[in-house]
């Protein structure tokens, strides 16, 4: 999981290393354990893909996008 201190339950944060050295990070987003959402974009970094995710998640946990 990740070492941020926000609340992020019910859902988790999953940052996706590159296959090959140079390559790029990608996120998936579980909630309960259960994929729900991954980026659709290639990273350049870690730090990168955790910020992205955790900003896709704060959308998440605010309602924004509901089907």
């Amino acid at each position: 999981m990740s070492d941020t201190s926000m609340n992020i339950h019910p859902y988790s944060l999953e940052i996706i290393p590159p296959k090959a050295d140079g390559g790029s990070y990608q996120w998936a987003i579980r909630k309960n354990g259960k994929l729900t959402q991954r980026s659709d974009r290639s990273l350049p970094s870690e730090a990168k893909a955790r910020e992205s995710g955790l900003g896709q998640i704060e959308k998440l946990l605010s309602g924004v996008g509901d089907r």
